[in-house]
């Protein structure tokens, strides 16, 4: 038997939904619509699902560790800690760690993921990028314990997916108007990384859109999220270029990935909802529904809180 789509009835549609994240001490998906400028929360076991409202441009949320109720988030170019009951419409308060870029008033902040030692890990873009490819404007950052960010990667036209390997040795990142997954050496110890190189490309597959947010799994490989692609693709990160498997999506604009569930067997899967003039698309699929799926016949890892 192959994997289970199923799309998440208690959830609604979603202009933009990102970033899932999964709090294994808790059994809740966190998510984001970052066009709606909304902060969602679904606890499974309880059908329940809440979110509240800010008045800017968003795209990730992850726990502070040791914080219960306090999350890091971005606000367009900034990074905050968000203070949210989970239940109220709107957060209890907002507090500025930094404004990544306030030179460049028309980027704002994309995917952003804790690594496995709880460094926050982020990326840019133009608020009017587009694809195939529009403004390249971006920039790879990570938020340091003295709450100052450090630029390690610049020219990025859509700052997206990221990843670790399991020994903390390589991470993976996307770019997703390159259509590639990309592998650095990656220096836990200073956290810096080189040696990039490319581990999986769309064109060489003929793998339809662009990658997007991604996640690694117990056996070190990744499972991407195919934008206008309706699709997530499961690579190898132990052989550049090699294709294990595909899982079809019945919404085209796939945006993310996340493992979680009770065994965290079960992956999240985030889509948009946008009309776009394409004509490749099948406009009556795009509704922007977040999915689960089981049946992978793997494990994942629950979402890494940030520490500061």
């Amino acid at each position: 038997m192959g994997p289970v789509v199923e799309k998440i009835a208690e959830l609604g549609k979603y202009t933009v939904g990102e970033g899932p994240h999964w709090d294994h001490e808790t059994q809740t998906l966190y998510f984001v619509d970052t066009v709606e400028k909304t902060f969602h929360k679904y606890v499974p076991s309880q059908k329940k699902y809440t979110f509240c409202k800010v008045d800017k441009l968003v795209s990730f949320i992850i726990p502070l560790a040791g914080s219960p109720g306090r999350f890091v988030v971005s606000l367009e170019r900034e990074i905050a800690i968000l203070t949210w009951d989970g239940v109220s419409a709107a957060p209890t308060s907002i507090e500025a760690i930094v404004n990544v870029e306030p030179h460049i008033k028309n980027n704002r902040l994309n995917d952003g993921k804790a690594d496995p030692l709880g460094n926050l890990w982020t990326g840019t873009m133009a608020i009017d990028a587009g694809l195939p490819v529009g403004p390249v404007t971006g920039s790879l950052y990570h938020l340091g314990a003295d709450k100052k960010v450090k630029m390690h990667e610049s020219n990025i036209a859509i700052a997206n997916g990221l990843a670790w390997s399991n020994d903390l040795k390589k991470m993976y990142y996307i770019d997703s108007g390159k259509r590639r997954v990309d592998e650095y050496d990656y220096d836990a110890s200073t956290l810096s990384i080189s040696n990039q190189r490319p581990l999986f490309t769309f064109e060489k597959h003929e793998v339809p859109g662009y990658p997007d947010g991604q996640t690694i799994d117990e056996e070190g490989n990744l499972w991407v999220a195919v934008f206008q692609g309706q699709r997530i693709i499961k690579i190898s990160t132990q052989q550049p270029e090699v294709l294990l498997d595909t899982v079809k999506i019945p919404d085209p604009q796939v945006t993310s990935v996340a493992f979680g569930g009770p065994n965290l067997d079960e992956l999240h899967v985030t889509s948009a909802g946008l009309q776009l003039d394409d004509s490749s698309l099948d406009k009556s699929l795009v509704n922007g529904h977040v999915y689960r799926v089981t049946g992978l016949g793997v494990k994942g890892f629950a979402g890494v809180k940030v520490k500061l």
